[in-house]
C-alpha cells in the first residue's frame, strides 16, 4: 500500500525536512517486505491567498484517486502506536492500494475535505504547528512499520 502524505507548505530545508526525509526513507526499508509504501510527500501552495477553501481543492488535486483520505486533525482519534499500526495493515490487508494523510496549513484543514475523509487522526488535543506535525507522522509510519515487522524500535 503506497503512502501519500499531502501537506500545504513547502517544508525547506532544515531540521525538520532532514527528520522526514530520514524517517520516510526507513520507512520506506522497513514496510517494503510488509507491502506498505514507499511514501511520497506532495506538497501544495496557496500562492493567491485564498485561505482554507483553495488549500482543500489543491489537496484534493494530489488525492490519488481511491486512496483512504486521512486528514490530520485534532478532533480526530488518538491512537495508540500498535494502534495505529494496526489500522495501517488493517487498510493494507483490505486491499487499499493508496494511503493519503492529508495536513492543512496554519489554519487547519478546510470542512469539506474533513467531511470527505475517512479516518481523522489526532497527535492529542495541542494544536501542533502543520510543519512539525510532517515530522510526527513520518516517524509515526516507520514505527508502525517497525511494530509490524516485530523489529526493537518500538518498545512498550
Amino acid at each position: 500500500m503506497r503512502v501519500h502524505i499531502c501537506a500545504v507548505g513547502r517544508l525547506r530545508a532544515g531540521p525538520e525536512r532532514d527528520l522526514v526525509d530520514d524517517y520516510l526513507s526507513r520507512f520506506d526499508r522497513t514496510g517494503r517486505g510488509l507491502f506498505l509504501g514507499p511514501a511520497q510527500v506532495h506538497e501544495v501552495e496557496d500562492k493567491k491567498g485564498g485561505g482554507m477553501a483553495a488549500e482543500a481543492q489543491l489537496l484534493s488535486r494530489v488525492l490519488p484517486d481511491g486512496a483512504v483520505c486521512c486528514v490530520l486533525d485534532e478532533r480526530g482519534r488518538t491512537l495508540s502506536s500498535p494502534d495505529f499500526a494496526g489500522q495501517l495493515a488493517g487498510w493494507r490487508d483490505a486491499g487499499r492500494g493508496d494511503v493519503a494523510f492529508l495536513i492543512g496549513g496554519a489554519d487547519g484543514l478546510d470542512p469539506s475535505l474533513r467531511d470527505r475523509a475517512d479516518f481523522a487522526l489526532s497527535f492529542g488535543r495541542m494544536v501542533w504547528p502543520h510543519m512539525l506535525v510532517r515530522v510526527m507522522l513520518a516517524e509515526q509510519l516507520y514505527r508502525a512499520s517497525s511494530i509490524l515487522a516485530g523489529a526493537p524500535y518500538h518498545r512498550t
